[in-house]
């Protein structure tokens, strides 16, 4: 019971916020517009929802067991929070934005969470590369790096984990 209400819930969250969408677009264009980029539409929804969920984690790790000033426990609360956000973004991934039908879910889980590793990696090597060596600003760093970190998570999604044929 619990399980299929989260998932009505989860799908519930995805449709109003298309139904929101689409009833502020007035006109036949941006409907078409929206239909055309419905999956990146809702890549982009489960993004920003994974986002709330990693910093969710993050803080209520902080606010209840780890201290911030304890550099260990800043790396776990970072942990945790990365595992509950990705395993957050696999679920509304697979369901609602690549509706993957693949039999084979562990192998899926395992290159979802390889890519979303490689991305962490990549995320890491670009604010190392732009804050360390070519000390640009971190805040700025950091918004290039996700936007380039979101552009790779989706492309991994779409080519290698959520391919199109596998059942």
């Amino acid at each position: 019971m619990g399980k299929r209400c989260n998932s009505m819930i989860l799908k519930c969250i995805c449709r109003l916020a298309g139904a929101f969408l689409m009833q502020s677009m007035y006109s036949k264009r941006m409907k078409k517009l929206y239909l055309k980029y419905k999956e990146l539409f809702d890549y982009l929804v489960v993004g920003v929802l994974t986002t709330v969920i990693s910093l969710f984690v993050y803080y209520l790790c902080i606010w209840t067991f780890a201290d911030p000033n304890n550099a260990f426990m800043l790396q776990v609360a970072n942990i945790l929070s990365w595992i509950a956000s990705v395993t957050f973004a696999y679920v509304m991934s697979r369901k609602f934005v690549f509706h993957s039908k693949n039999k084979n879910i562990i192998s899926e889980i395992i290159q979802f969470f390889l890519s979303r590793g490689a991305s962490l990696l990549l995320d890491m090597g670009i604010m190392f590369a732009l804050v360390t060596v070519l000390k640009q600003n971190a805040n700025i760093a950091k918004l290039v790096s996700q936007v380039v970190v979101i552009i790779v998570n989706y492309v991994l999604s779409k080519l290698f984990v959520f391919k199109k044929g596998q059942e």
